[in-house]
């Protein structure tokens, strides 16, 4: 798990995926808006079990709730890091998002002051918004 403290008065986030992907997207972030607080990763891997898993989960969930709750990022609706995430759900103040690419966690990152279930909206926009083809744009513009 990759994790800072929580900030005051700020949603928590957690990304959580397949392998490393996670911590990545969080490097990834922190190199664009410099250093974060109340962000964590967890890494899905073969090698670990469930319950291991699980319990990853629940104490990243607890340490980043700072009042405002947590916002869970997966990278793949239907796949084992979003089942695991959406089974926690009722532990807390937390909402799930599938698909976190860099453009969701960016805006999550600038936007943690929003309320909870703004800010998920707000993630899906920006995550939707972030998938771009370029050469399909410039054969518009030929």
């Amino acid at each position: 798990m990759t994790d800072s403290n929580s900030a005051a008065r700020q949603v928590g986030v957690l990304v959580v995926t397949h392998g490393e992907f996670g911590a990545a997207l969080l490097d990834a972030a922190q190199m664009i808006m410099g250093p974060q607080q109340g962000i964590a990763s967890v890494s899905v891997l073969v090698s670990r079990g469930v319950d291991e898993i699980l319990a990853e989960l629940k104490a990243a969930l607890a340490k980043l709730e700072a009042g405002m709750g947590v916002i869970v990022l997966t990278d793949l609706f239907g796949g084992t890091p979003t089942t695991l995430s959406l089974s926690l759900r009722k532990l807390g103040n937390n909402e799930v998002v599938a698909g976190v690419n860099l453009p969701m966690l960016l805006k999550v990152l600038q936007s943690r002051t929003a309320p909870l279930a703004e800010l998920a909206a707000q993630a899906k926009a920006a995550g939707q918004q972030g998938i771009v083809v370029p050469g399909e744009m410039l054969r518009k513009k030929s």
